[in-house]
């Protein structure tokens, strides 16, 4: 599988920065009360150091950072959003900073499978660029208000593959997505499932691919960007 087609089948599924967890990576607290926090900044502006510090002199967990290139990620509880984001434009006032608050769409192991969740769960987030024709924008978000309705076996490939929340998250045109899964797992096992024998979610993950793109920074022919917790 290609890397853009694994990441249109995680995404293209549900449909995601400086990124602060709260927790140690793993986590049993409820991910819907998450915010994911983006901040933008050259290697000369911002380090892995800088990072550590920034969350230790505000009780950020070292494992709710993440980094890709010049893009760290905070995810964070949604209390806390404010004092976050004020911090860092304290402590880097030239740098962009994007606030990805509340996700538009929520799969929910217990409420959409009907099952408990693990007790410890691993998140992962990725990002990418909606395209931008407003009619797509538009179609794409009208798709994901009537998944459930129209679409359950996407929602059955996600039971499948052992995903505990699938959230996905907007500012402007670009998307934040957070997957949980159970710790220890890894995401690169668990996605096919959800295609498995499921042709429907095939079909909405080709769909979806229309509506994306990579963020103006991605290399060539890559859709979606996963972070790496530092």
């Amino acid at each position: 599988m290609t890397n853009t087609a694994f990441f249109s089948t995680l995404i293209g599924s549900v449909f995601m920065i400086v990124s602060v967890l709260l927790f140690e990576g793993c986590s049993s607290a409820a991910p819907q009360d998450y915010a994911v926090i983006e901040i933008v900044a050259p290697a000369e502006v911002m380090s892995e150091e800088n990072m550590i510090e920034f969350g230790e002199a505000y009780n950020i967990e070292k494992g709710s950072i993440y980094n890709w290139k010049d893009h760290w990620v905070l995810y964070i509880d949604e209390g806390r959003v404010e004092e976050i984001e004020s911090r860092l434009k304290e402590r880097f006032p030239r740098q962009e900073i994007k606030v990805f608050r509340t996700p538009f769409y929520h799969f929910n192991r217990e409420e959409d499978c009907g099952e408990k969740f693990v007790t410890e769960q691993e998140p992962i987030i990725m990002t990418a660029n909606l395209v931008e024709n407003e009619a797509l924008q538009h179609d794409y978000m009208e798709y994901h208000r009537s998944q459930r309705k129209e679409w359950p076996e996407v929602l059955q490939g996600f039971c499948n593959a052992g995903f505990q929340h699938v959230m996905v998250y907007r500012n402007g045109r670009q998307l934040m997505l957070v997957i949980t899964i159970p710790a220890g797992e890894r995401l690169e096992e668990l996605n096919p499932k959800t295609v498995e024998h499921n042709p429907r979610a095939e079909e909405w993950n080709s769909i979806m691919g229309n509506f994306q793109e990579g963020i103006e920074d991605a290399p060539e022919g890559v859709t979606w960007i996963e972070f790496a917790k530092i």
